[in-house]
C-alpha cells in the first residue's frame, strides 16, 4: 500500500497534521509543533510533507525517502 503525503494545515486556532485523503488527524497548538510531528511522520512513512500557511496555500514541501533527485538536503 502506498502511504499518503502528510499535510500541516490550519485548524481553528491551532494546526493539524493529517494524511492526504483523510485518515488520522492530530491537533497541535502551534505550527512549529505540527511541523515537527509531521516531519517525523513523513520520515517514518517516506512520503512528502506539505506545509500550508494560514491562507491554506502550500508554502513549503519536504520529501523524505524516495526522492528521485540525487541532491542533499
Amino acid at each position: 500500500m502506498m502511504a499518503n503525503d502528510i499535510h500541516v494545515v490550519p485548524a481553528g486556532d491551532g494546526w493539524a497534521v493529517e494524511a492526504a485523503g483523510g485518515g488520522r488527524r492530530t491537533m497541535f497548538a502551534t505550527q512549529e509543533e505540527a511541523i515537527a510531528a509531521g516531519t517525523e511522520r513523513a520520515k517514518q512513512d517516506e512520503v512528502e510533507l506539505l506545509i500550508h500557511g494560514r491562507d491554506g496555500q502550500i508554502r513549503e514541501r519536504n520529501t523524505f525517502g524516495h526522492d528521485p533527485r540525487d541532491v542533499k538536503g
